[in-house]
């Protein structure tokens, strides 16, 4: 438990008790987080289509299920890279979906 509060400030790192329920404290955020952390980059996935969707005359809400109506199985992911880093690209995806 010791070598976990390596690095720690204070009693934090010296004192068992503390240690213990410190690093304790911090597993649960670790935890907590990494299913956050998804949230989080699907949430910024869904902004940058939204932007680029609309530069093209469309919403997000629109684009997406005309994209699945029309059978594109492109993720959110793979459309964020593109509107952000292949504009071309995205645009010739948006020109399928209309």
């Amino acid at each position: 438990m010791m070598k976990h509060a390596k690095g720690y400030f204070g009693r934090r790192k010296n004192v068992w008790t503390v240690a213990k329920n410190a690093i304790e404290k911090g597993w649960q955020y670790a935890y907590r987080d990494r299913k956050v952390k998804k949230r989080n980059f699907r949430s910024l996935w869904i902004m940058r289509i939204n932007a680029a969707a609309r530069e093209h005359g469309m919403s997000y809400s629109q684009f997406i299920g005309a994209a699945n109506a029309k059978g594109i199985e492109l993720n959110r992911k793979v459309l964020a890279d593109l509107a952000m880093n292949h504009p071309q690209a995205f645009a010739e995806v948006v020109k399928k979906v209309k």
